[in-house]
């Protein structure tokens, strides 16, 4: 049986993997750490980079917490125990580049001791990627889909369709009537069954950790020399606010870490560096801009 130190220290080691593949990327930029405590018990390792040569903001976080879980969140997970303890790692990236698309990855465990005495202990993964391009590139969105889809395959035949349709849904912005950006999976209280063992689905996650690297690093390189106009990145900074209001409004991650007592910075890390909101925006017809408001929608078959 796996334990919560073991996949800790396996995210841990992702973690690292990340980071320094981002560096050689960026090839100029360099992650600022920061280790710290939570008030409660646990902490973390939060890594920063900032005003690269293509990443302009992003963060790689790892935290493994534990504690009391408070009234609010006992009642959202629907859950009676207090104990818990949380694992993960969370990713957002913030190109400089309008072409170059923001991507978002998260691998987490969740455990919580049995109400009955000598039971087994309540668990489960959780995570998933998902892309938010400035600009839909169809063959980009097909290639990061298909690169998923061959993840999920691997495990099981019904994740890349299941998880992809969780996405979809979850990824929404009600208030805008559209979707975050093209999608990905998403996946939460995963489970072992007679199909999965724990290790399947530790295996699972760890592989789709590992998947981030490889993708994003094709999407950056496929973009990042093209040259692009000032009304092109003001169309990216208009794009990034959606993006903080996704996370600002609907995402459980971002309410989890405010409502457990959560590092603020760490939290908060997946803001974009600069947004801008305008009034009343309208697409001119037949632009770029209007084909990927006409692409933000649920249900399209990228792979």
């Amino acid at each position: 049986m796996i334990t919560k130190e073991q996949i800790a220290g396996d995210y841990q080691q992702i973690q690292d993997e990340i980071c320094k593949v981002l560096e050689i990327l960026d090839g100029t930029a360099r992650f600022e750490q920061e280790v710290w405590e939570r008030d409660g018990g646990g902490g973390g390792r939060t890594r920063i980079i900032q005003n690269g040569s293509i990443l302009e903001k992003g963060g790689v976080n790892f935290s493994a917490v534990h504690g009391k879980l408070p009234d609010a969140v006992k009642k959202a997970l629907k859950v009676e125990q207090d104990d818990f303890f949380a694992t993960g790692i969370s990713i957002v990236i913030h190109p400089n580049h309008p072409l170059v698309p923001i991507i978002h990855m998260n691998i987490r465990y969740f455990e919580m001791p049995s109400s009955f005495e000598s039971g087994q202990p309540l668990r489960w993964f959780g995570g998933g990627i998902d892309l938010t391009p400035h600009y839909v590139i169809e063959d980009d969105a097909r290639f990061f889909h298909n690169g998923l889809k061959i993840v999920c395959d691997q495990f099981h035949a019904d994740f890349y369709h299941r998880f992809k349709t969780w996405a979809d849904d979850y990824f929404f912005i009600k208030h805008r009537d559209e979707t975050r950006g093209i999608g990905g999976i998403f996946y939460d209280r995963l489970t072992a069954t007679d199909e999965l063992s724990w290790e399947n689905i530790f295996e699972f996650s760890k592989a789709l950790g590992r998947s981030f690297a490889p993708i994003y690093i094709e999407l950056v390189n496929r973009n990042r020399h093209q040259q692009f106009t000032p009304e092109q990145q003001e169309w990216q900074y208009l794009r990034r606010s959606r993006y903080a209001e996704f996370n600002l409004v609907y995402d459980a991650g971002t309410k989890f870490g405010l409502e457990t007592n959560g590092r603020i910075e760490s939290i908060l890390m997946s803001l974009p560096p600069l947004a801008k909101w305008a009034y009343n925006y309208q697409a001119q017809p037949g632009s770029e801009e209007e084909k990927t408001l006409s692409l933000l929608k649920k249900g399209i078959n990228w792979a």
